[in-house]
C-alpha cells in the first residue's frame, strides 16, 4: 500500500482524479505519519536536510524539501554546465539535421518538444539530455548555468508516466506532457533550453524564480510530485563530459557539460 501510494507521487497516469486525491492526500495533515516509513524505503540521507525530520508537516512538504548548500557542491568553473537536480541519466545525444532525438528507441522531433518549427530549426544538429528524478531525490531545480532567459512558456496538458516504463511504452511522453521550458542565452554565446516535464495531471512545476538573469547553482523552482528535466543545446555549443553515461546517477552541481 505505502510503496504504491510513494510511486504515485512519480508515475501517476494521466487520470484527473487519481492524481488529485494523491495530491490531496500528500498534503494533508494525516500523511506526516507516512513520513518515516517514507524515508526508510527510499533510503533517504535526512542528514544533508535542512530542516528535522519532525518538522515537516506533511509528506508533500518533505518531497520538497531543502537541502544544505555544502551537500551539493557547485562546479565553478565558467565554461562548465552543470546538472540542475538530483537524477539518473535516461538517455542523451546529438539530434539530428531533421531535429529528431532519439529515448528509449522512440524518435521525439524537436517541434513537438518546443511547440514550434521556427524555435525548432534553432537546435538541429545540437545535443540532449534527458535527468529522471526517482521518488528518492532531492527535487528542488538549479539552473544549469549563468544565463539570461530569453523566453519561458508552458506547453502540454496530459502528464503521463515519466519513469523508465513511461518513456518506453508511453505516447509523447515527453513531448506530450505538460512542460515548462526556458530558453537561457549562455555566456558562450549560444542558447540552451531548460525544459521542467510534469509526471501528474495537475500542474506539478513550482517557479521560485522568476528573474531574467539566471546565476548558475541557484534554485528556480521545484517539481511538486517529481518528474524530468530535459536540456537541449545548440549545434556546437557543448562537450558532453565523460562520465555522463545512461543510468548514471548524478547530483544537482555536477558538471555534465563544456560550453565549446
Amino acid at each position: 500500500m505505502r510503496e504504491k501510494l510513494y510511486q504515485s507521487m512519480i508515475e501517476l497516469t494521466n487520470g484527473k482524479w487519481s492524481s488529485s486525491m494523491i495530491k490531496a492526500f500528500s498534503q494533508s495533515k494525516m500523511s506526516k505519519k507516512f513520513i518515516p516509513s517514507y524515508i526508510k524505503y527510499f533510503n533517504i540521507k535526512t542528514q544533508e536536510v535542512i530542516r528535522h525530520v519532525d518538522d515537516f508537516s506533511t509528506l508533500h512538504d518533505f518531497f520538497i524539501r531543502e537541502v544544505k548548500e555544502d551537500s551539493r557542491p557547485l562546479d565553478v568553473s565558467p565554461s562548465s554546465v552543470i546538472s540542475p537536480v538530483d537524477a539518473t541519466i535516461e538517455t542523451f545525444g546529438d539530434i539530428t539535421s531533421e531535429g529528431i532525438f532519439f529515448v528509449k528507441g522512440k524518435a521525439y522531433t524537436l517541434h513537438d518538444m518546443l511547440g514550434s518549427q521556427k524555435i525548432a530549426k534553432e537546435y538541429e544538429n545540437g545535443k540532449y539530455i534527458i535527468l529522471y528524478l526517482s521518488p528518492a531525490e532531492y527535487h528542488r531545480i538549479h539552473a544549469p548555468v549563468d544565463g539570461k532567459v530569453k523566453r519561458q512558456f508552458v506547453l502540454g496538458k496530459k502528464s503521463f508516466p515519466v519513469n523508465k516504463w513511461g518513456l518506453q511504452y508511453g505516447k509523447e511522453t515527453i513531448s506530450g506532457n505538460y512542460r515548462l521550458l526556458t530558453e537561457l542565452h549562455m555566456s558562450n554565446g549560444k542558447n540552451c533550453f531548460h525544459i521542467k516535464v510534469g509526471a501528474m495531471f495537475v500542474n506539478s512545476i513550482e517557479l521560485t524564480n522568476t528573474s531574467q538573469e539566471w546565476k548558475k547553482g541557484e534554485e528556480v523552482g521545484y517539481f511538486s510530485f517529481g518528474s524530468t528535466v530535459v536540456m537541449l543545446f545548440q549545434e556546437n555549443s557543448i562537450e558532453f563530459s565523460n562520465h555522463v553515461k545512461p543510468r548514471n546517477f548524478v547530483r544537482m552541481g555536477e558538471i555534465v557539460a563544456t560550453m565549446l
